[in-house]
């Protein structure tokens, strides 16, 4: 298995939203936040399949995901915002009190299934 420099997108999706009521602590939640979307062509260059957990690393940190196929451009990943994706972020906020969470480039390392 390869791994390969892509451009990391987080963002909150109505589903989180929703899932707040229920809690940061349930397997909805985790299961979520845990996961990352990436485009069939993608998947198929580093040998990565759907289901598969992968490790996305940054100059900050690591974390892992489970790679779901979706309409994403080639070389973009999109992960829902949260703990693991907290992981990867530096400290610096650019002035606005947030670190970036968009735009990053990661590592991504297909791993194998558990």
């Amino acid at each position: 298995m390869a791994s390969k420099r892509f451009i990391l997108n987080s963002a909150r999706s109505a589903r989180q939203g929703s899932l707040i009521n229920v809690g940061k602590d349930s397997a909805e939640y985790q299961a979520l936040t845990t996961s990352m979307m990436m485009c069939a062509e993608d998947m198929a260059e580093i040998g990565l399949a759907e289901g598969q957990p992968a490790l996305v690393r940054t100059e900050f940190g690591e974390s892992r995901f489970i790679c779901e196929k979706g309409k994403v451009p080639v070389g973009i990943i999109v992960v829902p915002y949260g703990p693991p994706t907290c992981r990867l972020m530096g400290g610096d906020t650019d002035g606005t009190g947030m670190p970036t969470s968009k735009g990053w480039e990661v590592e991504v390392i297909p791993l194998e299934r558990s």
